[in-house]
């Protein structure tokens, strides 16, 4: 167990009164919805200069790729520099793109290679940020607060997502370079709000053996040396090829048209579907303190393959939203788990590289599920669709059957264990 983890007094203040945990979060917050705010302008953007959805897509796509491949680069810094430099180095970068951006969009020399190296750019950032602040959590909290703390964190996400995408929009509306340069001076902003951590975000080098030999294989062996994290990681695989957040979406309208739903009624049931997201995050800190780590994985688990049941034999399209919405809700508490056994079972030396590594799985097992989806419904319907994602869903929850995923200690018990 990380000795940083006992360096932090229990007598400690309360987690809302804890200014360092605190301001890494409005740091992170700030950056989400920046980030948010950019990916509805950029599409809008494309769009308005050149008409091509196409391009507009592979924008998209590319930005996917180039936070997952640089995760390991993240996870591989966070380990060998200073992570508070890691994090101000991101966000200034990226206020510097969107600043550029606005210059070259005002001065109407803003092409579609312009636009798509600043959004790669920024992805860029965000692939080598994250790892950084996952890891600095637990150097910033008692370990009796430390799953509270990866709890608060998934409200940090959501709210990004449901603030950020209407105000790019609104915004563009305003004026193209309006979300750009909103969204540089929230980077800046968030950049300050870092300035107001004092405690050290991670160990002291005082011995330079194992990180300076290691490399990103060391977070697979890391992984793989510890069952908790290597199972729950499985399913978290299994569970992003199921039930990710566009795929997901993909099936539901087609199965919806196929049902014969207006519009609106599409876009009640989609709204249904992501609120899932942001209220398991408000009740995912409660989740982890009343019921045990195993009660939350062996529920998470199934409820996938209950939910594809119900999403083959239900009708309406309504309830379809519904139903996805208590999958989606899911994810918030499993997730606090996840990093809060990340946080105590691997070495601080090994955090990034773990952290990027974990990262860049799911990231790219969500185009696979993407794919599948779209080509399971051309072939053979909504049905089979579903069927599938719950053969999927409960390959990835047969860990839980097994004894060391039943008899799950608590994440702050182990912070504490001599």
């Amino acid at each position: 167990m990380s000795n940083n983890l006992r360096g932090i007094s229990e007598r400690d203040v309360t987690l809302l009164r804890n200014r360092d945990f605190q301001s890494l979060w409005i740091n992170q917050f700030l950056s989400s919805v920046s980030k948010e705010a950019t990916e509805v302008a950029y599409p809008l953007l494309i769009l308005a200069t050149t008409g091509s959805v196409t391009f507009s897509a592979t924008v998209g796509a590319a930005q996917m790729v180039a936070a997952g491949l640089t995760a390991i680069l993240g996870g591989w810094l966070a380990d060998r520099r200073d992570r508070r430099l890691t994090l101000i180095g991101c966000d200034l970068t990226r206020a510097a793109l969107l600043l550029a951006l606005c210059v070259l969009i005002a001065t109407g020399h803003a092409g579609t290679l312009t636009v798509f190296v600043t959004a790669v750019g920024s992805a860029v950032c965000v692939g080598i940020a994250n790892p950084a602040a996952l890891a600095a959590v637990k150097h910033l909290v008692p370990p009796s607060q430390l799953t509270r703390a990866t709890a608060q964190n998934q409200i940090r996400p959501h709210a990004a997502m449901t603030l950020g995408s209407p105000i790019g929009g609104s915004l563009f509306a305003l004026g193209r370079a309006v979300p750009f340069l909103a969204s540089a001076v929230l980077f800046v902003l968030s950049t300050v709000a870092l300035l107001f951590v004092t405690r050290p975000m991670q160990q002291a080098r005082t011995v330079r053996g194992h990180d300076e030999s290691g490399n990103a294989l060391a977070g697979y062996r890391a992984i793989r040396a510890q069952p908790i994290i290597f199972l729950w990681l499985l399913w978290v695989v299994g569970s992003n090829m199921a039930f990710n957040h566009t795929g997901t979406f993909i099936a539901l309208i087609a199965t919806a048209r196929d049902r014969g739903a207006t519009e609106p009624t599409i876009g009640v049931m989609l709204a249904i579907a992501g609120a899932g997201g942001l209220a398991g995050a408000l009740v995912a800190s409660w989740v982890v303190r009343r019921l045990s780590p195993s009660a939350v994985f062996a529920i998470a688990a199934w409820l996938g393959p209950a939910a594809t049941v119900a999403l083959m034999v239900l009708p309406g399209t309504v309830t379809l939203g519904v139903v996805v919405a208590c999958v989606f809700a899911r994810a918030p508490a499993v997730n606090a788990l996840f990093y809060a056994y990340v946080a105590v079972l691997i070495p601080d030396w090994l955090q990034g590289r773990v952290l990027g590594l974990a990262m860049f799985v799911s990231l790219f097992s969500t185009p696979l599920g993407i794919l599948g989806v779209g080509l399971i419904f051309d072939l053979a319907g909504a049905t089979w669709v579903f069927a599938a994602m719950g053969v999927l869903s409960t390959a990835a929850a047969i860990p839980t059957l097994t004894r060391r995923m039943r008899t799950l200690p608590r994440p702050e018990h182990l912070a504490t264990a001599p």
